[in-house]
């Protein structure tokens, strides 16, 4: 315990660490993989280079499909698939100190397969599964903690889209509406201000992207993976300060066809798991192309989340 003055002894220092309960205080563009299946397990990499990943701690509550934001920070968790049904719960962690994750307040709608993005400053969460599906979008400030506020609404109600952000916009692409129609609209949003969502352009092809990832760079948005008729490991991109089409990157590789956790750095994006496949793969965003091995998760699984404190959208 630290003195009255609120400093640790040496001493005390030492016991804490010797009982595990010091911080580990950790460096460079991070990673963080988390509620993959029914795990409470969070696993963490360095993205620059390659390797397995390492246990971070784990999280507060169990959530699968939710969605991820962060700052260079801090990480959000939101919204999720739990035993019990969707949930609106968020939780946090601080990207360079490995550790639990901690409450940070609840979402507008409890829902999972959500689209989500973020700058240095809001995170944005676009649409998702309830017991049917919404077109709400939420935003929080990444930096405070407390429930989340109404930003505006998607053109239609839908969940399992995917989201990627630059600095000042977020674009959820993909999805699926009532009577199970996938989707290849993309739509953006104006992370400063608030407002309803406008129309971007359309995927290569319609997909749902409850088992894909999504990954930025400060100027290209990578959507990877999904479900048409059976899961593709199909990658488009877009140039997210312009509007249009998307266009063909590349290919997932690994079996990572409906990936369940996905982050990046301003070079490198990262897929993550597959079922029972923990393999990770990466990409070279300003590049095209197949994907590339990099790893293996500790905790394999679908439906987990990734965030990072070095996106594009940073």
């Amino acid at each position: 315990m630290p003195s009255y003055s609120g400093v640790w002894t040496l001493t005390a220092q030492y016991q804490a660490q010797g009982a595990g309960n010091w911080p580990v205080v950790l460096s460079g563009n991070l990673g963080i993989f988390s509620g993959m299946g029914s795990s409470l397990a969070m696993n963490y990499v360095s993205i620059a280079s390659t390797g397995n990943a390492t246990s971070f701690g784990t999280l507060l509550n169990q959530a699968s499909y939710g969605g991820g934001v962060s700052s260079s920070t801090r990480g959000v968790m939101a919204g999720g698939f739990t035993s019990g049904g969707q949930t609106s719960a968020m939780q946090y962690v601080t990207i360079l100190t490995a550790g639990n994750a901690t409450s940070f307040g609840n979402l507008t709608v409890a829902r999972y397969g959500i689209g989500s993005g973020s700058n240095s400053t809001r995170g944005i969460f676009g649409g998702g599964e309830t017991a049917t599906y919404t077109d709400t979008i939420d935003y929080i400030t990444i930096a405070t903690t407390g429930n989340a506020t109404n930003f505006g609404y998607l053109s239609a109600n839908r969940g399992s889209a995917g989201g990627v952000a630059d600095t000042t916009r977020m674009c959820v692409g993909g999805g699926v509406q009532s009577g199970v129609v996938n989707q290849s609209i993309i739509e953006y949003v104006t992370i400063a201000t608030t407002g309803n969502a406008t129309t971007f352009g359309y995927l290569t092809q319609a997909r749902r992207n409850l088992n894909c990832g999504f990954v930025s760079s400060a100027t290209r948005g990578v959507f990877g993976g999904g479900y048409e008729g059976g899961f593709v490991d199909t990658m488009d991109y877009i140039t997210i300060a312009s509007t249009g089409n998307a266009t063909s990157f590349g290919s997932l590789t690994n079996g990572i066809n409906q990936a369940a956790a996905s982050c990046s750095s301003l070079t490198r994006g990262l897929f993550a798991g597959n079922g029972s496949v923990n393999a990770i793969v990466y990409i070279t965003i300003a590049t095209t192309g197949n994907s590339t091995s990099f790893g293996q998760l500790l905790t394999a699984g679908v439906g987990g989340v990734g965030v990072s404190n070095a996106h594009g959208g940073l």
